[in-house]
């Protein structure tokens, strides 16, 4: 380790604590409290990256999440390898492993850097306008290619062998940042009894307060204050306070995402903690304290290793202890870089000179750098850099009052700071919706007005004095903790501060200087290589608004989100359209705030867990006795039940016969099911199905049809009354999630006044469902308190009572066309109840079937399975349901939809039955029908077919479709192509077995 570039003391590293890391495969040393990017710093590493387009050398820029140039991969497990993470936020841990990122064979040869040779044929947008010839090449040929060379860090091979968790909280304020005025908020906020969240996005909360040596707080050094301000509100049972976590998104209705890193900074961490947790919190109001970014200079050559942002390198010297250099040049248009100068000098960096924008700089700062014997030079501009691989001087000029610039000198140094002020980051309260207003006196935006409940404090407020932003943040801190509780009117807090004091005013756009403007590349978006010159090519190219100006040359849309180049485009923009920055606008600030990992999204949503399988009380018992099972939905189901030696086309001929000619049993338990509750059941369900349910009787059932607003069916179930106040709703197994929400949305949206309570109870009922001629004789004997016969217990009711000493609800209903019965009993009894009716059973060779064969009896009846017959285009009549539709209702959900004119032209596709010309042939679902199979091609296409089986209780194949003038076509001959050649079929019914409906009601 260089030990002139490591400080012998200061700083907030742990000496006693070294740490040995790697570093493109060289090994380094540094501290615990170190970051990768303070300890490359300490051990005289500058080069840490290439530039994603011309392959430029990159050093390290800034000191936080703004950081453009220094991403690297870290991790030596391929399993735990992670591209693209800001060296400023790597903490650093024996052992890390770090490699840097596009470039090949290596950092300081990179063969890419050829592209700098083209630049002047690559500008912004060259894609677009070279990659057109010849045509029809760009997908063979451009992209391709295109997609090889794209990307920074690689993507790792290996599953990701860590953890991720999700947690929920509620809280009455958030505060985002805790800085100065974000533990000011807190404390605030605290100390009025309210309950709140502090996450700041580094390993230690302070913020700036981290880096200040200089001033006093409550007559306390800073640090001293910052230290018993954390312990003060970590005494606080109502505080919780999460360092190393990000607000990274802001939603609707004060919904927060933070990005919690657990164990990132850990060499080996306890394998019960997870590597990252996502916080989901609701918040009463929200305080954003994120601070202010550091906006770097437009000037030529101004990416070169060694320069980098004023006050990064102040926090590199006081926090971290390292020197990024030996003899720096300062370029500024502000007084917060005086700071800068003063501190580095105190840490023994040489500093050659202050080149101050500004034709004065009078200011407290500048004259204590004057008397500390630094040189400063007003009026005056860098107009280049030198240097291949780090910086090693810089040219001078000095502005002649009238826009011009007229080199003067060049000065030798290894490190080039620069300053062009400090934007508040107002990227949540973007995200929030608010719209952001302009600070002609900080050359920045503001937060304005809120939209949700926030307010924002201290530098993110524009209130860059350590004091006022103190204030702000206690101000913030109480109104919201007022607004939360509802207490009385807020309080307000006088804290003294003492130290240094500037005044921020700022500079956006590109600096002067007298370069060739061809050759000089003056950088905006470091990462993208988005030079002025590109912003000049894109408004002369016909580009005025900013959004579009943002994507054709790519400024702003790096992994910074912007941070350090939007206000600078913004500038560069304004002066080449003669428009003030305001009227230019600004671009959207989209989440993240900062990359969140994919792993955090997911949570434990992985592998067995990505898609959760649920399985029915019953499944158990399905398993021993060999049932093959598909997915449907969520769930698990029995498929069909073959014996031994038996293929699937057997076992449900064989099962469908059993139900016709004995009794069948089968496990619904996965239908939805909702309880429908309240003085208001019987109208909440008139408006949100198409039926009549107000003179339902209770213990009657009734099949209900469900539309969205456009009039198409969404679902169907049977419907029970339990009582006048309680309906017992039944979905279809995949649209029970659905359903609910449909039901919530209006309950709580349209019809507020309806005093109804929705309770899912899918996973609460077994349901059994026993279909056959046999099926009551089976279940009598087991029935307790219900009068089983036919005229005590028609078609199409409901009963409750007990069977097999267990309470139930029983259904007299059918999809089968059979007698049957639904028993739903208690979830926990569902097996015993199974097997106790298939005891029962047995002496009539009772069966079990699965979902196959109750698909293939239900398309005997005609019955149509919601989302196989329809397509979310289907409307009742077209489904033959029109008998379901109340007429004399006031209204429900998607009758206005009927009544349009395109919901009752003629030619609709409608439900109808086909049967092929040769009964042994099965149509395949979704083959489409046609008039003349000999017709040219695109031949005009009438439907298609919804539903084919082969019916083993019709003796032949079956199918049902969707055609067009469906009714009108019965017995027309229709055809079906097929690769074999066309199949001929006869338009018929869609009921192929008992039309009549007797064995229904037997």
């Amino acid at each position: 380790m260089s030990a002139s570039l490591r400080l012998a003391s200061g700083g907030r590293i742990d000496r006693a604590k070294p740490v040995s890391f790697l570093f493109d495969g060289k090994r380094y040393r540094g501290y615990a409290g170190d970051t990768l990017a303070s300890a490359l710093i300490g051990n005289g590493i500058h080069l840490v990256g290439r530039s994603f387009k011309y392959h430029r050398p990159r050093g390290i820029l800034s000191a936080g999440s703004d950081e453009p140039n220094a991403l690297v991969g870290i991790g030596a497990d391929e399993s735990r390898f992670t591209p693209n993470l800001r060296a400023t936020q790597v903490e650093l841990y024996d052992g890390l492993v770090a490699v840097s990122q596009n470039r090949w064979p290596s950092l300081e040869f990179d063969a890419g850097a050829v592209n700098d040779l083209f630049a002047p044929f690559i500008p912004a947008g060259f894609y677009y306008k070279t990659f057109m010839w010849p045509t029809n090449a760009w997908k063979s040929f451009y992209e391709p290619k295109i997609r090889a060379m794209a990307g920074l860090g690689r993507a790792p091979t290996a599953p990701d062998a860590d953890r991720y968790t999700h947690r929920y909280a509620h809280v009455d304020v958030l505060v985002a940042g805790g800085g100065a005025a974000g533990l000011a908020a807190a404390l605030a906020a605290a100390e009025r009894g309210a309950t709140v969240i502090v996450a700041d996005e580094q390993a230690e909360l302070g913020g700036s307060l981290l880096s200040e040596t200089n001033a006093t707080i409550e007559g306390q050094p800073a640090a001293d204050w910052l230290a018993a301000t954390v312990a003060r509100l970590a005494a606080f049972e109502t505080v919780t306070l999460l360092p190393r976590t990000t607000v990274f998104g802001y939603y609707q209705q004060n919904f927060i995402g933070l990005a919690e890193r657990v164990t990132d900074h850990v060499a080996y961490p306890d394998p019960k903690l997870p590597r990252e947790r996502l916080w989901q919190v609701r918040a009463k109001e929200v305080v954003i304290a994120a601070g202010a970014l550091e906006r770097p200079l437009v000037f030529p050559d101004n990416d070169r290793p060694g320069i980098m942002l004023a006050d990064s390198a102040r926090t590199y010297a006081n926090r971290y202890g390292v020197r990024p250099g030996t003899r720096a040049v300062i370029f500024t248009a502000d007084d917060w870089a005086y700071r800068a100068a003063l501190d580095l000098a105190a840490a023994g960096v040489t500093i050659a000179a202050v080149i101050d924008l500004r034709a004065h700089a009078e200011g407290p700062l500048a004259a204590q750098a004057r008397a500390a014997g630094i040189p400063v030079r007003p009026g005056s501009v860098i107009t280049g850099t030198k240097g291949r691989l780090r910086v090693s001087s810089v040219r001078v000029g000095r502005l002649d009052g009238h826009g011009g610039v007229k080199s003067e000198d060049s000065i030798a140094c290894d490190l080039v700071l620069m300053s062009g002020g400090f934007t508040p980051s107002v990227h949540l309260y973007s995200q929030s919706r608010g719209k952001v207003v302009w600070d002609p006196a900080i050359t920045s935006f503001v937060p304005g007005p809120s939209v949700q409940r926030e307010r924002s404090a201290g530098a993110a407020h524009g209130v860059f004095d350590l004091g006022a932003a103190l204030e702000d943040g206690f101000a913030a801190g109480d109104a919201a903790a007022v607004a939360a509780l509802g207490l009385a009117t807020g309080d307000k807090r006088t804290i003294s501060v003492a130290g240094p004091t500037a005044t921020m005013i700022g500079f956006a756009g590109a600096v002067p200087h007298d370069r060739d403007p061809r050759f000089a590349k003056a950088f905006v978006d470091w990462q993208n290589d988005v030079t002025s010159k590109d912003l000049k090519l894109a408004t002369r190219e016909g580009f005025r608004s900013i959004e579009h100006i943002k994507r054709y040359t790519t400024t702003g849309m790096a992994t910074d989100q912007g941070k350090t180049s939007n206000l600078n485009a913004l500038g560069i923009v304004s002066g080449i359209l003669d428009k003030p920055i305001p009227e230019i606008g600004l671009t959207t600030f989209r989440l993240p705030y900062t990359p969140v990992t994919f792993g955090e999204f997911a949570g434990a949503a992985r592998g067995d867990l990505f898609d959760p399988v649920r399985t029915t009380p019953i499944h158990g018992w399905a398993v021993e006795h060999g049932a093959a099972f598909e997915d449907v939905g969520l769930w698990k189901r029995a498929y069909y039940f073959p014996r031994p030696g038996e293929t699937m086309h057997a076992a449900v001929a064989r099962e469908c016969k059993a139900v016709r000619e004995s009794v069948g049993i089968f496990d619904a338990s996965t239908l939805g099911k909702i309880e429908v509750v309240g003085p208001d059941a019987a109208e909440f369900m008139n408006r949100i199905y198409t039926n009549a349910w107000a003179k339902l009787e209770p213990g009657r059932c009734r099949y209900g049809v469900m539309l969205r607003e456009d009039g198409f069916v969404m679902d169907d179930g049977v419907v029970g009354r339990m009582a006048p106040d309680r309906f017992h709703v039944t979905t279809t197994t995949g649209g029970a999630p659905r359903v609910l929400a449909h039901m919530e949305d209006y309950l709580q949206t349209e019809w507020p006044d309806l005093k109804v309570w929705l309770t899912s109870t899918t996973e609460q009922w077994a349901v059994i469902a026993v279909q056959g001629p046999n099926a009551r004789k089976v279940i009598e004997n087991l029935v307790e308190g219900i009068d089983l016969s036919p005229e005590a217990f028609p078609h199409m009711a409901v009963r409750e009572g007990r069977i097999c000493g267990v309470p139930t609800r029983l259904f007299r209903m059918s999809f089968t066309g059979e007698l049957g019965f639904e028993i739903n009993v208690p979830a926990d009894y569902g097996r015993a109840v199974w097997q106790a009716i298939f005891a029962a059973g047995r002496p009539y060779g009772i069966t079990p079937y699965g979902t196959e064969t109750m698909h293939v009896l239900r398309a005997e009846k005609g019955y149509i399975i919601v989302g196989q017959e329809t397509d979310g285009t289907a409307t009742p009549d077209d489904v033959g349901l029109a008998w379901a539709l109340g007429k004399t209702k006031p209204d429900f959900v998607g009758k206005r939809a009927l009544a349009r004119e395109s919901m009752q032209r003629p030619d609709r596709k409608q439900l109808v039955g086909l049967l092929t010309e040769d009964p042994k042939v099965v149509l395949e679902e979704g083959a489409q029908i046609v008039a003349d199979p000999l017709a040219p091609i695109p031949m005009p296409l009438l439907g298609h077919v919804t539903s084919s089986y082969w019916s083993p209780n019709v003796g032949r194949s079956i199918a049902l479709a969707m055609l067009e003038r469906g009714r009108a076509r019965l017995g027309e001959t229709l055809s079906v192509p097929m690769p074999e050649g066309p199949i001929t079929v006869k338009v018929v019914a869609p009921v192929f077995f008992d039309p009549e409906g007797v064995r229904l009601n037997a």
